[in-house]
């Protein structure tokens, strides 16, 4: 399962980053590509061979084949990303207990998740985040803090924390960014970034999680990008990879964080 996991979100990878690059097309040049993927410098059309994800890239150490133009980095970190997360998803089911509910929480959780991958991989290479993909993203975590909650509900019964969880948890994720973006005037973090932690927020239903999420997305940031900002190779980072990245390991290991606790 693991091992059928990696490679199905290895394809997914593939095509949301082929998606991302026809969307920003679109919006800056109303152009569209043609069904088949091409290369944006000499047009030749890539075989299927070429499109095999990693391999092709590897292959062709990450040029065109006919032209040598560099296709980047950007393609194998997404193919190699989105396979891991729901590698790392798959891990959370148990499938000798899990119940019908389990199954449609996890089934819920890998769309959010390649939806989120969808928004990561668009912010981290044009620093935007699509409205349309960020309304998606909200009604798959609505769904999922529901299906989460009668689970709960079928096994303890009713209690006050079964609808106040999720909402201070989306509440104090997405809040703490909304202060920060209101107080720089924008320039800590963007006008999505906090719709984006409130959806993560409360897809992760609980507030402690949240913390935990805020931690680990603000920490892989200043570990990865500080280097790159002070040596000016650039001058904004855009955090929507690293809250996509976070939830993925906070959701993934709910269980060993709340334990913490």
């Amino acid at each position: 399962m693991y091992v059928l996991m990696f490679i199905l979100g290895v394809a997914f990878g593939s095509f949301l980053c082929c998606q991302v690059r026809r969307l920003r097309l679109w919006e800056t040049k109303k152009k569209k590509l043609g069904p088949r993927s091409v290369c944006e410098k000499c047009k030749y059309q890539l075989k299927w061979y070429d499109n095999l994800p990693i391999i092709s890239w590897l292959i062709l150490r990450g040029k065109c084949r006919k032209c040598g133009k560099k296709i980047g980095a950007l393609e194998i970190i997404s193919e190699l990303a989105v396979g891991l997360s729901l590698l790392l998803l798959s891990t959370s089911l148990n499938l000798e207990t899990a119940t019908v509910i389990d199954y449609a929480i996890f089934i819920i959780s890998l769309v959010l998740t390649l939806s989120l991958a969808f928004l990561a991989i668009y912010d981290g290479a044009y620093g935007e985040l699509p409205v349309f993909s960020l309304t998606f993203s909200g009604i798959c975590a609505i769904i999922i803090t529901i299906l989460k909650q009668w689970s709960l509900f079928s096994i303890a019964g009713f209690s006050y924390n079964l609808i106040l969880d999720p909402i201070l948890s989306a509440l104090l994720f997405g809040g703490i960014y909304l202060i920060l973006y209101l107080i720089s005037k924008g320039k800590w973090v963007g006008d999505g970034d906090w719709i984006l932690a409130g959806i993560i927020g409360l897809a992760l239903g609980d507030p402690w999680l949240s913390l935990t999420a805020l931690f680990i997305a603000n920490f892989t940031a200043t570990l990865i990008m500080y280097p790159l900002v002070r040596k000016k190779s650039t001058k904004k980072i855009y955090f929507g990879p690293f809250l996509v990245l976070a939830f993925i390991l906070t959701y993934t290991f709910s269980d060993f964080f709340i334990s913490m606790l």
